[in-house]
C-alpha cells in the first residue's frame, strides 16, 4: 500500500458523473476530479480496473451498494482486474467465490476472515485467472498492467511500457519479500553479491553448497539469510531467474528450445517445459509465439521514437 489508499469524498449520490475529492491527508487539500461518464459505461467495457480505495472494518464486510450496483452492469465476459483493495469489492460480489486471489498482505487476515470461501494466496504479487484478475499492493497494479499489456500487444511493446514508466518488466519474489519482518541480525554478510554472482552463471548447476560457499556461510545459514531477503528459497529464486532469461531468449532470439534450457541452467528442454508450464502455463513454443514482437514498439510520448527508430 505504501501511503493509503485516498479517501473518496463524492458530491452527490455517487452514482452519477460529478466532482469527486481525492483527499488522501483527510484535509481537504488534496486534487478534485470531475469524471466525464457515470457507471453505465461499465456496460460497454471490455477491461474493468477497481482501483485501491479506502476500508474500515465496515465497508470491508459491506461496501457501497452503489459500487456493488455499478460492478452488476459488467456484462459477461469482461476482464476484471482489482488493484490493493478493489479485491475486497470483487469478493463481496461473490466473484472470487471458489478461487485464487490475492490483496495487500498486511490485510489479509482480514479478507480471510470475511470471504473465507476465497483461497487467498499472500505471497504473489498478482493471480490471473483470465476473466478477473487480483493484484497486491499499489505497486502491484504495475505489474498486473504490464502483464495485461503483455497478453494483448506482445512482449517488446510491454517491455517499452516498462522502460517508460521506469519499472522492471517482472518483478520475481511475490510480495512475501516486502512483508514487514524483523531485519536479519547485524555483523553477517547479506546474500546480495551471492545472487549478483549466480545471474551472471545460470547456465551451471549452482548447487546449494556452492552458494553457500561463495558467501562464505554455511548452507543452513545461507538458506535462512537468502529466505529472510527475498522472501524465496535459493532453489525457488533460481528457478525463476532461469525461467525469466528464457522468457527473454525466447522473445528475443530463433535459438531452439533445447538451446534456451541449455543457455539458462535447466539440464533439458523437458526441464524447462515443465517449469515454464507450472508458471505460465503455456509450452515454450506456445510462449514464443504469443510473445515474440511483431511491430515496432510506441514512443514514451509523444514525438517519442522506438528504441533502435
Amino acid at each position: 500500500m505504501g501511503a493509503e489508499p485516498a479517501s473518496v469524498d463524492q458530491f452527490g449520490d455517487g452514482a452519477h458523473p460529478g466532482l469527486v475529492v481525492l483527499d488522501e491527508q483527510g484535509d481537504g487539500a488534496d486534487l478534485t476530479v470531475t469524471p466525464g461518464h457515470g457507471p453505465e459505461v461499465l456496460a460497454d467495457a471490455d477491461t474493468v480496473v477497481i482501483p485501491p480505495y479506502a476500508i474500515s472494518r465496515a465497508s470491508a464486510a459491506a461496501p457501497d451498494p452503489q459500487a456493488l450496483a455499478a460492478l452488476a452492469r459488467v456484462r459477461p465476459g469482461t476482464r476484471l482486474v482489482s488493484i490493493c483493495t478493489g479485491a475486497f469489492l470483487l469478493a463481496a460480489a461473490g466473484l472470487l467465490d471458489g478461487r485464487r486471489a490475492t490483496t495487500h498482505w498486511a490485510l489479509t487476515d482480514h479478507f480471510q476472515e470475511l470471504f473465507p470461501r476465497v483461497e487467498l494466496d499472500a505471497g504473489v504479487l498478482f493471480v490471473d485467472h483470465g476473466d478477473v484478475l487480483t493484484s497486491a499492493g499499489a505497486a502491484s497494479g504495475v505489474d498486473v498492467c504490464l502483464h495485461l499489456v503483455r497478453q494483448d500487444h506482445g512482449s517488446e511493446v510491454a517491455n517499452h511500457v516498462a522502460r517508460c514508466c521506469v519499472v522492471p518488466p517482472y518483478r520475481d519474489g511475490g510480495q512475501a519479500q516486502y512483508i514487514e519482518r524483523p531485519l536479519p541480525p547485524a555483523g553477517g554478510t547479506g546474500t546480495g553479491p551471492t545472487r549478483e554472482w549466480a545471474l551472471q552463471r545460470l547456465e551451471l548447476p549452482l548447487p546449494l553448497d556452492e552458494l553457500a560457499a561463495h558467501a562464505a556461510m554455511s548452507t543452513r545459514t545461507f538458506a535462512r539469510r537468502f529466505r529472510e531477503e527475498t522472501g524465496l528459497s535459493p532453489g525457488r529464486w533460481l528457478t525463476q531467474q532461469r525461467l525469466r532469461q528464457a522468457r527473454h531468449l525466447l522473445e528475443s532470439s530463433d535459438l531452439p528450445v533445447e538451446r534456451v534450457a541449455h543457455e539458462v541452467g535447466f539440464a533439458t528442454a523437458t526441464s524447462l517445459r515443465r517449469h515454464l508450464a507450472a508458471e505460465a502455463g503455456v509450452a515454450p513454443s506456445a510462449y514464443r509465439r504469443t510473445f515474440r514482437a511483431s511491430g515496432p514498439a510506441a514512443g514514451c510520448a509523444d514525438g517519442a521514437s522506438a528504441p533502435g527508430d
